[in-house]
């Protein structure tokens, strides 16, 4: 672990609990005055730490998946070595998206097979030259092994995990469905307070998806941005995705009422609110302004200026 470690690492603060029998998740962030890389404006301090970041592992006997390698190498790191204390020898990844936050960690498991659909390769490669010049970089930028389109089933000892790409959040997701527990990782699919948007065109695909999404045969959701008691509890319910789904549907209406960009989130977000399954989180408001501008200039409005 020590090469891959700084040193002060940016891991001392994560934390880990196993919300479910063979499952450990890893969670780090959420905590005030508190900056992991720099003082200047991050996509790692200001999006992927601040708003809190889990990462999963599916273990039994001397096998284990990993779904999403975090958002440093040190983080990486500390799942693999707590992986291996555990006794585990045989560790593959699976990815959820291409984003920053959750790929950051590959290089720790790069002698691992890496999992992930198609087009999370096909954007990796896109945008390698953005990934590895970002501040802060993700350089080298490990790339997927194995490859699936749709959906691909693996087992860890005796569990079955059905990997089962989605179109929500970015065009590239792969969730993971562990039947025998009724239980999903969820990736950027779902977040607490409300999903952020990467792609203002394709809201209308992203709401079909959760409807497709919801007729699938589980209970419980852990997502990859969330509250640390609700993840370390079990997870989110299923009314998680209706939350979602009235968030988008409000996005969606300011192309002819842009009138709603001026609501305060408390109120334009008042039916995902009103579900208790998400809570307020006060650094979702500036996730708020950015999902609004992004949504506007997308519809050819004049996007309305940060407060």
């Amino acid at each position: 672990m020590s090469e891959h470690q700084h040193a002060v690492s940016q891991a001392v603060t994560m934390r880990i609990c196993r919300p479910w029998p063979g499952i450990m998740a890893f969670y780090d962030g959420r905590i005030e005055h508190k900056r992991l890389y720099g003082e200047e404006e991050n996509w790692l301090d200001d999006g992927a730490f601040i708003l809190g970041t889990a990462t999963y592992a599916i273990f039994e006997g001397a096998e284990a998946v990993v779904y999403d390698t975090h958002m440093t190498l040190d983080h990486a790191a500390v799942i693999r070595a707590t992986l291996e204390k555990q006794g585990v020898t045989s560790i593959r990844v699976v990815m959820s998206h291409w984003h920053t936050d959750h790929v950051a960690g590959n290089a720790v498991f790069s002698d691992c097979e890496i999992i992930s659909c198609d087009l999370t390769r096909q954007r990796l490669i896109e945008h390698r030259e953005e990934l590895e010049n970002g501040s802060p970089p993700i350089k080298p930028l490990v790339l997927p092994t194995t490859t699936f389109t749709d959906r691909l089933d693996l087992t860890v000892g005796s569990i079955t995990l059905e990997l089962r790409q989605i179109d929500i959040h970015s065009a590239d997701g792969t969730l993971v469905l562990i039947p025998s527990l009724g239980l999903v990782l969820a990736g950027d699919t779902l977040e607490d307070t409300l999903t952020y948007v990467t792609e203002p065109g394709r809201l209308a695909i992203h709401l079909r998806e959760l409807a497709r999404f919801r007729r699938w045969d589980f209970q419980w959701i852990l997502p990859n941005h969330g509250r640390y008691e609700m993840i370390a509890a079990g997870g989110y319910q299923r009314d998680l995705i209706a939350a979602t789904e009235r968030y988008l549907e409000q996005l969606i209406r300011l192309a002819g009422q842009p009138e709603l960009a001026d609501l305060p989130l408390v109120e334009f977000a008042a039916g995902s609110l009103a579900t208790g399954a998400v809570a307020w989180f006060a650094p979702y408001e500036e996730v708020h302004r950015h999902n609004i501008r992004c949504v506007l200039k997308a519809a050819g409005e004049k996007p309305a200026p940060a407060p």
